[in-house]
């Protein structure tokens, strides 16, 4: 297994097109248009998914979002809701009532500070530092909620470690074991290329959930072998 000081950009390379190999080239998703316009509400949109997302399977913010989208015809509707309507609305994602809270906290900084609009592309213009940190300033907006909306929304180079992006991140070194979430969203920003930000996230998501499991995981496959050293391998 490498260790983080081993990492370089090269390496990184190496690996996005190892995994590229084995799990197929990944297309961008961005909510940019055709001219580069981020789709104004989008990005709001994506906040609020990605909120409901917190610690819950896929299936589960899938239904939420359905749920909620459904009841509400706009952002302005769901940030009036009465706080226990909205969080039995979205109850299928768990921890619902702090999540509700969040939703409106964030509908209402968005609104706050567009004047009226429920639009994010005002961060559009911002360098990614400064539009993460604008969004991780809403409590109860964390570094990967801000990361995901930032990256799949206007392209910005700001990796989501996700559950499977920061186990599989460290079963091959590229963070120490021992780092927070936090200090794996720095390891990884400062590492990979911006290029492939999006992609190798994807990648590493594929790669954890067909392969590097957290219990039982299936080493027998190239990348594993060529990078990991957990206790599968």
């Amino acid at each position: 297994m490498s260790t983080p000081a081993e990492w370089d950009e090269s390496r990184v390379r190496q690996l996005h097109d190892d995994l590229t190999d084995l799990h197929e080239a990944v297309e961008s998703t961005s909510a940019h248009g055709a001219e580069g316009d981020p789709d104004p509400g989008e990005g709001v949109r994506q906040l609020v998914t990605t909120i409901l997302s917190q610690n819950v399977a896929d299936e589960n913010t899938r239904r939420a979002s359905e749920s909620l989208f459904e009841r509400y015809e706009d952002f302005a509707a769901i940030e009036a809701a009465d706080q226990d309507e909205l969080a039995e609305t979205i109850r299928v994602a768990g921890l619902p009532n702090q999540k509700a809270e969040r939703i409106q906290r964030a509908l209402a900084a968005v609104r706050e500070e567009t004047g009226g609009a429920y639009s994010l592309a005002f961060l559009d213009a911002m360098d990614a530092d400064n539009a993460k940190a604008w969004l991780t300033d809403i409590k109860g907006i964390g570094p990967k909620t801000a990361s995901v909306v930032l990256n799949f929304t206007f392209g910005k180079p700001t990796m989501a470690v996700d559950t499977h992006v920061e186990r599989v991140s460290k079963r091959f070194g590229l963070v120490p074991e021992s780092a927070s979430n936090q200090r794996a969203h720095e390891i990884l920003g400062a590492v990979v290329p911006d290029e492939l930000t999006y992609p190798l996230h994807v990648l590493l998501i594929r790669h954890g959930r067909s392969y590097c499991s957290a219990r039982n995981p299936d080493c027998a496959n190239p990348v594993c072998e060529t990078y990991c050293d957990c206790e599968g391998c």
